[in-house]
């Protein structure tokens, strides 16, 4: 049965689930990870229909942190908290917010405002990201913990008053408003609304996705998880390039630094001031194409279905493709700053070769000289 017109959304069964993302290693070998874990850990599994088209070729591990006390205005709630452990050093912590039965749209948009920003929620998950830390410990290759994260929430609805078909409740309902978490009277522009909507897909009558940059709603009566799964997976994927990307800025101005620091001087004609420099450069950029490699190889599309379509256009609408380009281009400027510093390294080492080669003619002329001397 549909909801009649006019009738107030209420919201039968739902929850939010807020993400925060870390970087917290180079790689992490999943497989021993997951026996430092506990007995419930496991791997990502997508159950969909067709979900085979989606490879997963190193899923990420998962495990339960329990229950936790969540402060909000209202009251404190109680949130289950997962973190989940990506092969390429990201870790997510899930913190899965109830909605009670009955909560208006209204209400919820009012709560979605306050954990879009919540400093209660991002300290949480903060400290449980530091115990993730010390728990796989030994399962890690360059630990450390980025001073920068992600983070996503994901409106999860199952079941709503009336059913609602997906075109019903995108009439009626104002996604755009709960999305952005504005909870003022004053009704946003249309083109305001049209683009925080823009991104929605939808595979029965009853069933609705719209992914926002920082957000999204996900209508599923059938309870699957495997869109809030592939949306995590995505945020996953920006946090590795945003996280690179920054890296190669440092690298890159460091370079620049050193270059202009170093005073060429009659020591450089037997060592370069550049050789030390230089393998650094080259064993970033070995370690930069380990990690393009293991992103992109986080998730494989293999055929052109529902999943595969909500994934692409998540994967648009949080830009990643602007960050993965930022990561290339300056990858490339990397490899040509390696073949200058190469090239002068070569220069250095040709100039040794010269001198040596000087200083052998003068030693064999002295000598010549002192045997025609020794025979007068």
């Amino acid at each position: 049965m549909s909801a009649p017109a006019g009738m107030t959304l209420l919201f039968e069964q739902a929850h939010i689930l807020c993400y925060r993302t870390f970087d917290i290693a180079e790689e992490i070998d999943l497989e021993r990870a997951r026996k430092a874990l506990s007995e419930d850990s496991r791997r990502l599994k997508l159950s969909r229909e067709n979900s085979q088209y989606i490879q997963l070729p190193n899923p990420p591990v998962a495990y339960e942190l329990g229950r936790r006390p969540l402060a909000l205005r209202d009251g404190p709630v109680t949130v289950d908290a997962t973190a989940r452990l990506f092969d390429h050093g990201a870790a997510s912590i899930i913190l899965r917010v109830p909605v009670a039965p009955g909560t208006t749209w209204e209400a919820l948009t009012q709560v979605a405002d306050e954990l879009y920003d919540s400093q209660a929620l991002d300290d949480l998950a903060q400290e449980l990201v530091e115990g993730v830390r010390r728990t796989i410990s030994a399962a890690v290759q360059g630990p450390h913990l980025w001073d920068q994260s992600e983070s996503y929430t994901v409106i999860f609805a199952e079941r709503i008053q009336g059913n609602p078909s997906a075109e019903e409740l995108f009439q009626r309902a104002d996604i755009a408003r709960l999305l952005l978490g504005e909870s003022t009277t004053a009704p946003l522009a249309p083109r305001e609304r049209e683009a925080v909507t823009q991104v929605r897909f939808s595979y029965t009558a009853h069933d609705l996705v719209v992914v926002d940059w920082n957000s999204a709603f996900v209508y599923e009566p059938s309870g699957s998880r495997d869109i809030p799964d592939l949306l995590e997976i995505a945020n996953a994927q920006l946090l590795e390039f945003r996280y690179y990307d920054e890296r190669l800025d440092e690298h890159i101005a460091r370079i620049h630094d050193e270059v202009q620091a170093r005073k060429p001087g009659w020591l450089t004609l037997f060592r370069s001031p550049y050789r030390s420099l230089a393998r650094e450069t080259l064993g970033t950029l070995v370690d930069l194409n380990e990690f393009v490699e293991r992103v992109e190889n986080s998730l494989k599309i293999i055929g052109d279905f529902y999943l595969a379509k909500v994934y692409e256009g998540a994967v648009r609408r949080l830009r990643i493709p602007a960050w993965q380009a930022s990561v290339t281009r300056k990858q490339q400027l990397l490899a040509q700053t390696y073949g200058l510093l190469k090239g002068e390294v070569d220069i250095d080492r040709s100039h040794i070769l010269e001198v040596m080669i000087v200083a052998l003619i003068i030693l064999e002329i002295v000598l010549a000289f002192g045997r025609v001397f020794q025979d007068g």
